[in-house]
């Protein structure tokens, strides 16, 4: 990484997903919208917790969610997610996002972070335990 005192280190482990923005997922000025990131963070969330369960999940609650800097179009984009709590049926995720600036440059920085809560879903739609076989898979 460069001098630059904006720059920040990653988490030390691989994104669950790494995407690059689109001109038609900015605004006019070249942001990219919020709600492509959340778009993007739900999916990136509910990755473990899919793997976790080992099955079918839906999104039950957005805990936080904070946009630090902005996002722009060329930017490489990487979501770390990790499982930070496991309930009867619940699974609670947290979300990293970085910001690659120009992704051939060394800037480097934290662009949102959140928590989102995932409910574990049996083949009939309906919540179901995850259970602790599961959790030691």
């Amino acid at each position: 990484m460069s001098e630059n005192p904006d720059t920040e280190a990653p988490p030390d482990r691989e994104p669950v997903l790494r995407l690059v923005p689109m001109p038609s997922d900015a605004n006019y000025a070249g942001d990219i919208f919020g709600g492509w990131i959340m778009s993007q963070v739900d999916i990136a969330g509910s990755i473990p917790a899919i793997r976790l369960a080992r099955g079918r999940v839906a999104t039950v609650a957005v805990n936080s969610f904070v946009f630090k800097k902005p996002v722009f179009v060329g930017d490489l984009v990487s979501f770390y997610a990790m499982v930070a709590q496991v309930g009867r049926s619940s699974i609670t995720v947290d979300v990293e996002v970085f910001a690659h600036r120009r992704p051939l440059g060394d800037t480097c920085v934290k662009v949102t972070e959140a928590t989102l809560t995932y409910v574990a879903l049996g083949e009939d739609g309906r919540p179901r335990v995850v259970s602790s076989q599961q959790l030691q898979a």
